[in-house]
């Protein structure tokens, strides 16, 4: 049987823009993370913002399950991309991006200025920002699948984010 050619491609200036405009536009992700208590994969609903440098955060509850599977493994993945009002959902972009999580102790230079970004990201969060058992993750990525619709999938490093 003769070897299938790949259907995903290396991202071109089109798909790149794509995937930033998904980071971008982003107030939420879907974060894919192993459950340290069996080992198997899990998925949580996070709030999620791009800095002005383009750095990925959230600000996450230690009551929440996944907080403890990133502590234990950072590897983890996140989803971007919304479904539109028309049409069928699969033919909508989205982004799959897999990283590496960064806890930002409050004690870091950086929180402070984090904080401020992500009240001008995330306004609402005004109100829990300063809880103690809430803490900022940055997420390092090392690679990204975007589906940019139907028949248009794409493979880019963390340079092309």
């Amino acid at each position: 049987m003769p070897e299938r050619p790949d259907p995903v491609a290396t991202a071109d200036d089109e798909a790149r823009a794509l995937a930033r405009g998904l980071l971008q536009a982003a107030r939420v992700a879907a974060l894919a993370v192993t459950d340290p208590a069996d080992g198997l994969p899990g998925i949580s609903r996070i709030a999620f913002g791009r800095t002005e440098a383009g750095e990925m955060v959230s600000l996450v509850s230690a009551l929440a399950p996944h907080y403890g599977a990133l502590r234990q493994n950072p590897d983890c993945a996140l989803m971007v991309g919304e479904v539109g009002a028309k049409g069928d959902p699969l033919t909508h972009p989205r982004l799959m991006v897999k990283a590496v999580a960064h806890f930002v102790s409050r004690d870091e230079a950086r929180h402070a200025a984090l904080r401020e970004e992500w009240l001008r990201i995330q306004p609402k969060a005004k109100l829990y920002v300063d809880f103690a058992d809430f803490a900022f993750v940055c997420f390092t990525p090392r690679s990204a699948l975007l589906n940019g619709g139907f028949a248009r999938a794409f493979r880019l490093q963390p340079g092309d984010l």
